[in-house]
């Protein structure tokens, strides 16, 4: 067999070991990844969930205030900065989160 033909048969060979060790890595990477954005997927289909139940939850909230009136200001108060908290940071989440989905798919 030609020198030069074994030569380059022996690197395309050293090349697909290469290859498919970063797949490897990069499978493992994502796999991290798939799970953080698993969890993001549960909780976004419990709030769709919550939502189907809106009237409920809506006589569930006002038990509460009639019944403890001070825990559920105290609540009332933690949702607000919890709210907030959302808008100034969820924004900037949003595209990683986003980013991530297009990298795991």
């Amino acid at each position: 067999m030609n020198p030069r033909l074994l030569e380059l048969a022996l690197r395309r060979q050293r090349l697909q070991f290469a290859a498919e060790s970063q797949r490897e890595v990069i499978v493992a990477g994502l796999a991290r990844v798939e799970s953080v954005l698993d969890v993001v997927d549960r909780a976004s289909d419990q709030v769709r969930g919550l939502r189907d139940h809106v009237p409920l939850l809506t006589a569930l909230a006002l038990a509460v205030v009639v019944i403890r009136p001070r825990g559920a200001l105290r609540a009332a108060r933690r949702a607000w900065f919890g709210w907030l908290l959302y808008r100034r940071l969820g924004r900037s989440l949003d595209s990683v989160i986003g980013y991530l989905r297009r990298v795991a798919s």
